[in-house]
């Protein structure tokens, strides 16, 4: 593969290789920092005694602000170059990993948080914008291949590392081991990193922000709410309904404005729009799990950290060593039956879960988990590439605001949903055990531990559900090629003003 590509206008030849492996750095560090937490989620409820809904703040909060930011990356990476979008980024993310390091208590800790996934935000659609514009559609796969692998080494290290440092030493080490990190990448960025893209002069709609940032909260606190006020609490409902509207208007508002903050143009685009479906599909099947098997491991079962966190390592690095086949193979074959064939083994893996009991061996759990990675690692870079493959090369930076804002709700709100109903499931066996009679003898302890297992394989159950509307909307991707530009948005900044 070529290392540098002659820009057109007379621009200077850019070096791929160093521009790459900067980003992907960065995106390494938010998705080990994002990681960390699926292991140190159990340990936690204990430190600050809370529960497990309120817990899942720390990743659904990350979450949502990673969605509601996302956004607001076309705009961004529109109007300034890649290496102040960049930097600026990875200064947020360093003083979010500060404020983590040194929260007293819960709340600072969630903030922390918060601060870093304002960071993390921009980096992952800013990376997979220069992906599409520095490769042709024909390499674009073995690119995300080479991302995918260093990106998904970063989950193959994460919890068991977390599992580690969490049995060694106190939760705060992790993210005092991150800062150097941080600083290190920042450093790198400053000596290597170079503009790909042209600017647009474009105004930020700040109408457009409040709606989504509205619009999406809404939905992830009504979500996140019922697991410990119920369905029908006045305040769920409300909430759920206000991010309901919220979004309609933020639509409406993309639709009729000259220049949007989201340009939802790309939703023309057949495959753009069913690969977005899809993806949803498909990180609510990742992401809920990266929940409810800590849970059940740890909570339920009594397994360390360490342990839960070297549970999960093999299928993360046999995924990891997969991406780059996987580009490779996309490239030569399209997306479809790689998709199909990875959520046959992923939903196949996952009726694994379904019937956990309090005696379902590690090494069970192993293989199924493992199992559940390599399905995933043929097909989440294809169907995110298909769908960016379609659209033409002025709408690159919306189109992964787009796919990356949407996969980041769909994460959240799929957490959260499936939290809640293990949550409520588990509440519910828990009192049908006790008027049976079937909790005759048990411990309080006993009985808890067996409504959780039952709670937790309602919500595996829920999500085969969502894995087989991915698998039947798969059968319906097609091979696509970029097409014809629409009419420009915005105007054009001088070149000179861009390097």
């Amino acid at each position: 593969m070529s290392t540098k590509r002659e820009t057109t206008g007379g621009e200077t030849a850019v070096k791929k290789g160093p521009i790459l492996f900067v980003m992907i750095l960065g995106a390494f560090l938010a998705t080990l920092n994002q990681t960390i937490m699926s292991v140190a989620t159990p340990e936690l409820m204990i430190d600050f005694d809370i529960t497990a809904a309120t817990a899942q703040w720390l990743t659904t909060g990350y979450l949502l602000v990673n969605g509601v930011l996302i956004p607001i990356t076309a705009y961004f990476m529109q109007r300034f170059t890649t290496r102040q979008l960049f930097q600026t980024s990875m200064i947020i993310f360093l003083v979010g990993t500060i404020v983590s390091a040194v929260a007293p208590g819960f709340e600072v800790l969630l903030a922390g948080r918060m601060i870093q996934a304002a960071g993390a935000g921009i980096i992952m659609p800013l990376l997979m914008n220069v992906i599409l514009t520095l490769f042709p559609a024909e390499k674009r796969g073995a690119a995300m291949g080479m991302v995918g692998f260093a990106i998904i080494f970063a989950p193959a290290i994460g919890p068991t590392t977390a599992g580690y440092v969490l049995e060694q030493f106190s939760w705060e080490t992790m993210f005092y081991g991150m800062i150097p990190l941080a600083v290190i990448v920042i450093a790198c960025g400053y000596f290597y990193l170079r503009n790909v893209s042209e600017q647009v002069a474009t105004k930020l709609d700040m109408l457009s922000v409040i709606l989504s940032t509205v619009g999406f909260g809404g939905l992830l606190y009504g979500f996140s709410s019922a697991g410990s006020k119920g369905w029908s609490s006045v305040e769920v409902t409300a909430t759920i309904a206000a991010g309901l509207v919220a979004l309609a208007l933020f639509v409406w508002r993309q639709l009729t404005s000259r220049q949007p903050l989201l340009d939802l143009r790309a939703f023309k685009y057949k495959m753009f729009s069913l690969t977005t479906v899809i993806g949803i599909a498909v990180t609510m099947v990742m992401y809920a799990d990266m929940m409810l098997l800590p849970l059940y491991l740890q909570s339920a079962r009594g397994y360390t950290a360490l342990e839960s966190g070297l549970l999960l390592l093999p299928g993360a690095l046999v995924m990891g060593f997969l991406m780059p086949i996987t580009g490779k193979l996309f490239d030569r074959f399209g997306a479809k039956w790689l998709s199909i064939i990875g959520l046959v083994i992923t939903i196949a893996t996952t009726v694994g879960f379904i019937n956990l009991t309090d005696h379902t061996s590690y090494a069970y759990l192993v293989l199924m988990s493992t199992g559940r990675r390599i399905g995933m690692a043929l097909l989440l870079m294809p169907i995110q590439t298909a769908g960016l493959n379609q659209l033409p090369r002025s709408l690159n930076a919306h189109g992964t605001a787009i796919s990356n804002t949407v996969r980041q709700v769909a994460g959240a709100v799929g957490t959260a949903l499936l939290v809640t109903i293990m949550s409520d499931r588990s509440t519910t066996h828990a009192q049908e055990f006790v008027t049976s009679g079937a909790a005759s003898g048990w411990s309080k302890e006993q009985l808890a531990m067996e409504a959780t297992i039952q709670g937790i394989n309602d919500a595996y159950l829920v999500i085969i559900g969502i894995g087989v509307v991915g698998l039947v909307l798969s059968f319906f991707i097609k091979r696509t090629s970029p097409a014809s530009e629409p009419p420009a948005v915005g105007v054009r900044l001088n070149k000179e003003a861009v390097n």
